[in-house]
């Protein structure tokens, strides 16, 4: 593949992803302008629908663990160019979300109602901030790397990218993983609770506290005892406030 079409498939990778995350904002958000979403789609009986919904979120969470492991790109990488490792990722784990989203089963049975109360207002403020944060988090450990441009763009300019080096901007400085915890915050924080959202939401939750075990090795085996110094003196998902932080 020559240098402008890898570019080309990374920047087509990365346009996809970024509609896929927007849909999945209004798909969790139950919005009116996402046809099918966390509580409108095809019916299925109860003891079905969990079965089909648990399986897609188990391959959304094989999908984009697996592959986010060394081990499995030491791998992959001697089938796919190391500059397109990460997009032909992003790909994967778009492909998984619009699975999901085209065969969810909602589960409308609710859980709660708190619309037309003093709550309502808000569920939906912190279900803002959520996607905000993840959105924001993203940006603070080097967006462009994380989502495959940056790789794509230092191959065409035959540039090498720097090792990487501990950092903790902003969130990071109280909360070791501020992008799972703006997802706690989105999946959970919703005015109508039913129970099929209810099972997204903990069975997402699940996928997280599994995802932040592996994400934590690897970053350990990569920064060593930094790591570990680190990892002791912030919160895993709420911030841990110390002195000098403030």
């Amino acid at each position: 593949m020559s240098r402008a079409a890898s570019l080309l498939f990374s920047i087509v990778a990365y346009a996809i992803f970024f509609a896929t995350f927007l849909y999945l904002i209004a798909f969790v958000g139950n919005f009116p302008i996402a046809g099918l979403t966390i509580d409108r789609g095809p019916d299925s009986p109860v003891a079905v629908a969990i079965i089909i919904d648990l399986a897609l979120i188990a391959l959304f969470g094989l999908q984009h663990s697996v592959m986010a492991r060394q081990g499995f790109k030491r791998a992959w990488m001697r089938i796919v160019p190391e500059y397109l490792e990460r997009s032909i990722y992003v790909l994967g784990a778009s492909a998984a979300l619009i699975a999901l989203f085209l065969l969810w089963r909602p589960i409308p049975n609710l859980v709660w109602d708190a619309t037309m109360t003093g709550l309502e207002t808000p569920l939906w403020i912190v279900f803002g901030v959520g996607w905000l944060v993840v959105l924001l988090s993203t940006f603070l450990i080097n967006h462009f790397e994380l989502f495959g441009l940056q790789q794509a763009w230092f191959h065409v300019r035959s540039q090498q990218a720097q090792s990487p080096k501990l950092r903790a901007p902003f969130f990071y400085r109280w909360v070791a993983h501020p992008l799972y915890a703006g997802f706690f915050l989105a999946f959970w924080s919703t005015p109508v609770m039913t129970a099929g959202h209810l099972l997204f939401a903990l069975a997402m939750s699940a996928y997280i506290l599994i995802a932040i075990r592996y994400e934590e090795r690897d970053l350990k085996g990569m920064f060593g005892r930094d790591y570990d110094e680190y990892r002791a003196s912030v919160g895993m998902l709420t911030p841990k406030f110390r002195r000098g932080n403030t």
